[in-house]
């Protein structure tokens, strides 16, 4: 497969340079189906990415957010070992990474493993600063002072 090149597209942006990562990340995976994963949305600010890791136990998984990307990883199964025990492997256990890239607004609540599912539970926390707010109209009231550089002006 050949190499997406974004460079045309970033010589006149400012401040996407995250989207190339983006786009490499989503071009570049190798096993995309290994393991397998759901993304849930359970409500309106609530997800949960749950993984089917049959064979693995909670020791075997490491769980990390770093700089808003959510890394699942596992070592893989001395395989070698057990070659001989087995005459079908149909369950595999192998090595993997996942990584997931989660908006700023995204906080990570906390996992749980069970039945050889992990479940990892994420809420969008919106700032009170982006949320919608009603803005009132002042019929012939005072007029709000607007201060620049220590001065007030009028509005």
């Amino acid at each position: 497969m050949r190499a997406l090149d974004l460079s045309p597209l970033l010589k006149s942006t400012i401040g996407f340079d995250q989207m190339n990562r983006i786009f490499e990340n989503a071009i570049g995976n190798g096993d995309v189906s290994y393991p397998p994963y759901n993304i849930e949305k359970i409500d309106q600010d609530d997800y949960r990415i749950t993984m089917a890791l049959a064979g693995f136990n909670e020791a075997d998984l490491n769980i990390e957010l770093d700089n808003g990307v959510l890394t699942i990883s596992a070592e893989g199964a001395d395989e070698e070992a057990d070659t001989e025990r087995y005459l079908h492997r149909g369950i595999a256990k192998r090595a993997f990474t996942r990584q997931f890239r989660l908006a700023d607004t995204i906080k990570v609540l906390g996992a749980h493993f069970e039945n050889g599912l992990l479940m990892i539970d994420l809420q969008r926390e919106i700032p009170e600063h982006l949320k919608p707010r009603q803005i009132k109209i002042n019929n012939g009231q005072e007029i709000p002072k607007i201060v620049k550089d220590g001065k007030e002006d009028a509005a």
